[in-house]
């Protein structure tokens, strides 16, 4: 989906297709025609926007072979689908059956990641819209934050130097510009605002930003306005942001919670205070690792459109907040959006949903995010002007 800003920006909405399991090419281009292109008949849409996720193999694959970049171009072209970010963050094996912490390598300090990034940025490249204006890449908030000695963290930094040089020179040969984003997470080294501009101070905000995920705004109970200000005071770009909501509960109980605590994911829990307490899981928190004497939010993305089961709710308000931040005034602050619900084959006990639930679960997603967007002023800019 397109929209433009009042300010004459152009606004790409997609979805993330790390919610599908694909760890090759081919595995890739089947979803397109499954779950892809269902989505933008359903939204009737002319072009549906899709931040893919390339696990490690595909982008191997596509950099190794100019001909599968141009299946891969034909094919998203074939079914009326766009790309203008990628979601680097999981390297591989994202929806296999235990993900836990194995999301957050290798980091930052490993320079497989760096090749990964700058790999996913040429493909990236290559796929970009003719009249888009650059592209996006978010990537990990360099690690999850133990062990995380001074000589990682070194390294670390040395990587974004290089990173910012490759991407510089990307946009010299394809006459393209890609960003990054690292997207602070509970947990990982960068895991505020905050941390996240100590860390970006210095680097090149032409090529490296952060990726504001607003969930993970939500379970670290941050402002988004606050969090929005700080950025722009640090001169430090929103390359993108993924919009979703986390889990919330304002009288945390064992019974209301154990639903939830589902083995796939790592579900890092918060419980309000100043600063937040913290656990690594929710089946920490639900042990008694969190005294349960003030509201608990979860690291667990819920659908945009939906409500999670009573007493508990979802933040939709913090995703309102971020959203008014980002868009409501006199000029845009991101031009690359992302739902990123990619909890769909857990959220419920009976199993991961068919394949046409989940078409028309991401399609309501959609249909939510374009509704309160238009909300903010932003006008419709895809040929069907819907």
């Amino acid at each position: 989906m397109r929209f433009r800003h009042h300010d004459g920006t152009l606004v790409h909405a997609a979805y993330c297709t790390n919610v599908h399991a694909a760890e090759d090419l081919d595995g890739v281009l089947e979803q397109l025609g499954r779950f892809c292109e269902p989505v933008r008949t359903e939204l009737d849409l002319d072009t549906l926007g899709v931040g893919l996720w390339l696990a490690r193999p595909v982008a191997t694959a596509l950099t190794r072979d100019h001909a599968a970049i141009e299946r891969l171009r034909r094919e998203l072209a074939l079914r009326g689908l766009e790309v203008v970010t990628l979601n680097a963050f999981p390297y591989t094996g994202f929806q296999h059956d235990v993900v836990k912490h194995n999301v957050y390598s290798p980091d930052w300090a490993d320079p497989a990641r760096l090749a990964y990034t700058l790999d996913c940025a040429r493909i990236l490249a290559h796929l970009l819209p003719d009249d888009a204006t650059r592209g996006s890449v978010s990537t990990l908030p360099l690690a999850w934050r133990t062990p995380w000695p001074a000589e990682r963290s070194d390294a670390a930094r040395r990587a974004l130097d290089h990173l910012a040089a490759g991407l510089e020179h990307i946009e010299s040969r394809h006459g393209r510009r890609i960003r990054v984003g690292l997207e602070p997470e509970p947990g990982c080294v960068l895991e505020t605002t905050d941390q996240a501009v100590a860390a970006l101070r210095g680097t090149d905000p032409d090529r490296i930003g952060v990726c504001l995920d607003t969930c993970h705004l939500a379970v670290g109970f941050e402002d988004p306005h606050t969090a929005l200000v700080t950025l722009e005071n640090a001169g430090i770009p929103v390359v993108k942001s993924q919009a979703s909501c986390a889990l919330h509960a304002q009288a945390p109980t064992p019974d209301t919670l154990r639903p939830y605590a589902e083995p796939r994911f790592l579900h890092q829990t918060r419980e309000a205070g100043t600063p937040p307490l913290a656990v690594d899981d929710l089946p920490q928190a639900i042990a008694g690792g969190l005294p349960g004497n003030a509201p608990w939010r979860v690291h667990y993305h819920l659908p945009l459109h939906g409500r999670p089961r009573a007493p508990l709710t979802a933040t939709h308000d913090v995703l309102d907040r971020a959203l008014e931040g980002l868009f409501a005034g006199p000029r845009a602050r991101t031009d690359h959006i992302e739902v990123e619900t990619y909890t769909w084959p857990v959220l419920d006990d009976t199993g991961p949903p068919t394949p046409r639930a989940l078409v028309a679960g991401i399609a309501a997603e959609l249909a939510a995010l374009r509704a309160a967007l238009l909300d903010l002023g932003l006008k419709p800019a895809d040929r069907k002007g819907t």
